[in-house]
């Protein structure tokens, strides 16, 4: 049941991930709503089954209703919704105690209309991972804890950015990983690889530099994601540090190492070549 994952979602966690839910951005919705294969019309809800580390637990996916009359050119809010009291929400909040433990702090400390706002640093943020599986009501959650996130940067430090890619792009399995990482490992690149995935479908395998997907005469979708700011020493894999290029201008980028600008979304070269990203529905 749970091999044939597609992502949903990357959520750091906050306050609403250890007691309510998730909201499903409107960026990646069209990927979601595909990938479910059934549309859940605006304003209802349904039962939906939450896998976390080999328990299901009930919550609801609901499509939030709102004035259309008012905000007409409003796109569907999706959420995932559990209750503060659930079982699946007891065990986030156990899970991630280092969050959670941090931001009931933080609230404690401030005023009341503060506390919705509360971020958890940057060197102590936590990740909850959503993927779809073989069934349409049932979603599989993976947790990526602060401990985690220590044991991948400890198993990246003398990783090369361009094998790593080409690991996630190419599913290639590193057999070099020690015991106390494979488990850490495993996780940060099945993650990386749906998240470029999704990304791949959602440009339909065009390259976002040329606008070509130059596999396709073949009857083949050959294209590639590339971490902007490299993933070995950023461990940053969201959707926004990743851009779907042709295998030619993965091969010129690490290579050239050109400087991006992301306010303009162009790749600067150091003899003065400028490539913009001509495609873009997600950065």
């Amino acid at each position: 049941m749970l091999d044939n994952n597609s992502y949903v979602y990357k959520k750091e966690v906050d306050w609403s991930v250890l007691q309510q839910g998730v909201s499903i951005p409107v960026t990646i919705q069209v990927v979601f709503q595909t990938t479910i294969n059934k549309f859940l019309p605006r304003g209802q809800s349904k039962d939906i089954y939450l896998v976390l580390e080999g328990k299901t637990y009930k919550a609801r996916l609901v499509n939030q209703k709102f004035d259309e009359r008012k905000y007409p050119n409003r796109k569907d809010i999706l959420q995932i919704r559990y209750h503060p009291q659930s079982e699946i929400a007891e065990r986030l909040r156990s899970i991630f105690a280092v969050s959670y433990r941090y931001i009931l702090e933080e609230r404690n400390s401030l005023p009341e209309n503060q506390r919705k706002f509360i971020k958890v640093p940057e060197e102590q943020k936590e990740y909850l991972a959503i993927y779809t599986t073989d069934y349409p009501d049932t979603y599989l959650l993976e947790c990526i804890t602060q401990e985690d996130t220590k044991i991948i940067r400890e198993a990246m430090a003398n990783e090369d950015e361009q094998e790593y890619e080409a690991s996630i792009n190419y599913n290639t399995v590193d057999y070099t990983a020690t015991i106390a990482t494979v488990n850490q490992m495993v996780k940060v690149r099945k993650l990386n690889r749906a998240i470029g995935e999704t990304l791949k479908f959602l440009y339909n395998y065009r390259c976002q530099i040329c606008g070509e997907n130059i596999s396709a005469r073949y009857g083949v979708n050959i294209v590639e994601s590339h971490h902007i700011d490299p993933f070995v020493e950023s461990l940053n894999n969201n959707a926004e540090n990743q851009v779907i290029i042709c295998p030619n201008h993965h091969r010129i980028i690490h290579r050239a190492r050109p400087v991006f600008n992301r306010r303009k979304l162009i790749f600067v070269y150091h003899n003065g070549v400028e490539e913009r990203i001509i495609l873009n529905q997600h950065l």
